[in-house]
């Protein structure tokens, strides 16, 4: 694995956590205690809040993301059986560009497929997007939405406050 590249302009906070073959673009702001695990690219002008953690993931340009959130952990995702088998996921987790992601946030990283926010989504503090979601562009999800597994979601979406959207639709 190779060590990390930076671009032009990093704001790297104490206590941050950066592992081999990571990708920053330039102008990127990584604040204090964040985790950015092996693999990850982040674009350019990004904004990494306080003690998160990313791993498995893509994040385009121009990405805000609150403190205390965890992007591309494994999902919750196992094959029921008399004994539940769990499913090792190998998807990743894909923000496009200028998506804001609000603290406490948690978006799982797909199991066979990925996890796809598209452009210009925001998701309010406390939301959950589970693996294999697919978000389209210019949607809004307010405080504690929770997007179970599968489920695709076109453009212009909007939602209030502890939402929930069932998996598979």
């Amino acid at each position: 694995f190779e060590d990390p590249i930076f671009g032009e302009n990093c704001d790297i906070g104490n206590n941050v956590t950066i592992e081999n073959g990571v990708i920053i673009g330039k102008n990127v702001k990584i604040n204090h205690g964040a985790v950015v695990k092996i693999n990850c690219i982040i674009g350019d002008g990004s904004v990494i809040g306080s003690n998160t953690v990313i791993s498995n993931s893509i994040l385009g340009e121009n990405i805000y993301i609150g403190s205390n959130t965890s992007i591309g952990q494994r999902g919750f995702g196992f094959f029921l059986s008399k004994s539940n088998i769990d499913i090792y996921h190998i998807g990743k987790v894909l923000l496009q560009s200028n998506v804001s992601i609000g603290s406490g946030c948690t978006i799982d990283r797909g199991s066979f497929s990925d996890t796809v926010i598209g452009e210009t989504t925001y998701l309010d503090n406390l939301c959950h997007v589970a693996h294999n979601v697919e978000i389209g562009s210019n949607s809004a999800f307010a405080a504690m939405t929770g997007i179970a597994g599968s489920a695709k979601i076109g453009n212009g979406v909007l939602t209030g406050g502890q939402t929930g959207i069932a998996g598979h639709i």
